[in-house]
């Protein structure tokens, strides 16, 4: 598969051929990030490419896709407690800035971060973090994936 569907990340999800979906959720897809610098990043997708906004959807959906926020950072919490015990906490973010449709970034933080960023927002790493190889979603995130997958399972049932 190639790198394709990160120029189309909802339609490659809709299609089936987005590799970070961990499921399909009630307004969107769960994804796990590309970079792994914080172990557990993730992200929710809405459904739709045609929104950018929370705003742009019915009330109805846009209450379906924070609740599905809320699942995934809890299911990410969940996660990184059981794998990390030097996880800190969960910060949720809709953003929106560098792409033009909506999704919200689910990031854990961990006491193990630089003490000059560990109380600061994500976006002030280093950008050799965002691009940095050895940081790249991968197979050695397989467990990592199949636990936040199993937190959801456990709060949509």
């Amino acid at each position: 598969m190639t790198d394709d569907w990160r120029n189309d990340r909802i339609g490659s999800a809709l299609r089936g051929e987005n590799p970070a979906v961990l499921r399909k959720l009630n307004a969107g897809f769960a994804v796990i990030g590309d970079v792994q610098f914080l172990p557990g990043y993730s992200v929710l997708l809405v459904d739709d490419p045609s929104v950018q906004r929370l705003s742009e959807l019915p009330k109805s959906k846009r209450l379906a896709f924070l609740s599905d926020m809320d699942a995934l950072g809890e299911a990410v919490e969940r996660a990184c407690t059981r794998l990390d015990p030097a996880f800190r906490r969960v910060n949720l973010e809709i953003l929106g800035n560098a792409d033009a449709f909506l999704h919200a970034h689910v990031w854990p933080r961990f006491d193990w971060e630089p003490s000059d960023l560990v109380s600061r927002p994500v976006w002030l790493y280093p950008r050799e973090r965002w691009s940095d190889q050895r940081y790249a979603l991968g197979p050695q995130h397989d467990a990592l994936r199949e636990a936040i997958n199993e937190e959801l399972g456990g709060l949509l049932s």
